[in-house]
Parts: C-alpha cells; sequence; structure tokens
C-alpha cells in the first residue's frame, strides 16, 4: 500500500510548483486576438509592482511618488520580448531611426468596468489597438485590451470603439508617471496611436522577438 502511495505521488512535485509568468504560461490557444495577460498593477495600488524576470515573483519595482495611478489593470504578455524586431517596426512606423525594443516584455493595458483589487493574475482579453510609447529611445508599445466577456467593454473591437477621453487618460499617464516636478526633461513621448490590425503586428513581433531572445541563451 505504502508503495502505490508513493507511485500515486511522484507526479505530484510539478504541480507544487507555481509557472513562471513570462516563461512558463502560453501566450494563449488563439493570439493575437485573444490572448492571456499577467496583470502585475491594478489602480489602487500606491506603489507600481513589477514582474521579477529570474525568480518570476511580483516585486515592488517603486512607490508611486507622486499622484499619478495606474487608469486600468496594467501587465505584460507572457513569452513576448520587445527586441530588435520590435524596435525596427517602431522606427519604420513612425519615422525614425535607431529605435531599440527595451528589453522587457510586452505591456497591456486592460479595460474592465470591474474592480480587481490585487495583481499577480492571470486574465483573457482581446486586443483592440495600442500606444507607440518612446521611452528613452526604446520602443516600449503598450497593448489596449478588453477583458474577455466584460459586460460594459467586451464588445468593443477596435480602438475607434475607445472613447477619446479614455485614450486621453491613458496618454496622459504614459506622459507624465516618469517625469518630475522639478523640471527633469521628459524622456517619454507618445509616436502614434494605432487599432487591432497593427496591435496584432506588434503581438506577432514581440512574439519573435521572444523566440530569438529565448535562443541566445542555447
Amino acid at each position: 500500500m505504502k508503495e502505490n502511495r508513493r507511485s500515486e505521488n511522484n507526479s505530484l512535485p510539478r504541480h507544487r510548483c507555481k509557472a513562471h509568468p513570462w516563461h512558463g504560461v502560453s501566450l494563449g490557444k488563439e493570439w493575437p486576438e485573444e490572448v492571456n495577460a499577467y496583470i502585475e498593477v491594478v489602480p489602487s495600488d500606491t506603489v507600481k509592482y513589477e514582474l521579477d524576470k529570474e525568480t518570476g515573483l511580483l516585486k515592488i519595482d517603486r512607490p508611486q511618488v507622486f499622484s499619478n495611478i495606474y487608469p486600468t489593470l496594467y501587465g505584460m504578455l507572457p513569452q513576448t520580448y520587445c527586441g530588435q524586431k520590435v524596435g525596427d517596426f517602431c522606427a519604420r512606423q513612425a519615422g525614425l531611426k535607431g529605435v531599440e525594443g527595451d528589453g522587457d516584455p510586452l505591456d497591456i493595458c486592460v479595460l474592465t468596468e470591474k474592480i480587481v483589487p490585487h495583481g499577480d493574475i492571470l486574465l483573457s482579453a482581446r486586443p483592440i489597438g495600442g500606444f507607440r510609447l518612446v521611452d528613452g529611445g526604446k520602443a516600449d508599445d503598450k497593448i489596449v485590451a478588453v477583458l474577455l466577456n466584460d459586460a460594459m467593454h467586451g464588445n468593443w473591437e477596435n480602438i475607434g470603439d475607445c472613447p477619446q477621453e479614455v485614450l486621453q487618460r491613458l496618454e496622459h499617464f504614459f506622459l507624465t508617471y516618469k517625469q518630475m516636478p522639478h523640471g527633469e526633461e521628459r524622456t517619454c513621448w507618445i509616436a502614434g496611436v494605432y487599432g487591432k490590425d497593427e496591435a496584432f503586428q506588434v503581438i506577432r513581433l514581440s512574439r519573435e522577438d521572444y523566440e530569438d531572445y529565448m535562443e541566445s541563451y542555447y
């Protein structure tokens, strides 16, 4: 009987380990139209949480010193990476030169009417567009998506369905959330707002960048 118990339990340890949100979770079965998103920060947070790439744990990146709060659920797309292909695409679309990816997973903002009390969760979302953010000369795209089956936003299909007031709120946040009050030069700027087709392309390129990034370790 003891031997049988040991045999039955042989497969248990692998289920006791939490999957790494970046490498151990799939992008989804129907990406880029529907994606899995790992949420790091919610609007009620007064500190910025960020995935620790090495451990897969959610860590405090920095306190929100000023009054900026994230206007949506905010996180990243598993198994994506903003590398050379994302940087080159940003440069072509914006008419820039020498743009690199920021070296992080692709960021995503998820719109929902629901109050989500904390991050460190997975959800399913439908991308509808994005912001072409350039931060310190590096591509730092922000995909805009809606929570799948959300009662208020779930039927939005493209960025044009999103009210201008919501887009302006997002734009203002990303242009100011790193700005200091003593006149330091702002390094973030938005080189364009795009719809779902371009968002899909950015996601595809970030997936290719991720595969290149992982191959560099083997």
